[in-house]
C-alpha cells in the first residue's frame, strides 16, 4: 500500500511537471507523458496488489515487486530521456518488460485465488 501511495504521489507530481515544465507538442513532452501514464496506472496496480496480497499469496507480492522495479526503470528512463535528454539504452524496455511480468504474476494470483 505504501509503494502504491508513494507512486501515486510522485506520479501526480510528475504530471504537474509535465504540464508546466515541458514544452507541449515536443517529442520530449510525449516521452514524459508516456512515463506519467505508466506511472499513474501502475500506482493503482500497486494498490490493487496490496488489497489482493492476502488472498493472492506470493504471486501477488511478486507482481507488486515487478511493478515497483518496472516503474523505477521504465518511468525513470522516460523522465531522464524526456527531461534531461539522456538515453539509458535498454533500461526502458527492460522496465516495460518487468511491468508486463508484474501483470502476468497478478493474473496468476487471480487464478490461484
Amino acid at each position: 500500500m505504501f509503494a502504491g501511495a508513494l507512486a501515486g504521489l510522485s506520479g501526480v507530481g510528475m504530471a504537474a511537471y509535465a504540464a508546466h515544465g515541458v514544452t507541449p507538442g515536443t517529442p520530449q513532452a510525449a516521452v514524459v507523458g508516456s512515463g506519467v501514464q505508466m506511472h499513474l496506472v501502475h500506482a493503482l496496480a500497486l494498490l490493487g496488489c496490496a488489497f489482493w496480497a492476502v488472498r493472492g499469496g506470493w504471486p501477488t507480492q511478486a507482481a507488486g515487486l515487478c511493478f515497483v522495479v518496472g516503474l523505477l526503470l521504465f518511468c525513470g528512463a522516460a523522465y531522464v530521456s524526456g527531461i534531461g535528454g539522456v538515453r539509458l539504452g535498454p533500461v526502458a524496455p527492460i522496465g516495460g518488460t518487468t511491468l508486463m511480468l508484474g501483470w502476468a504474476f497478478l493474473a496468476w494470483a487471480a487464478l490461484r485465488g
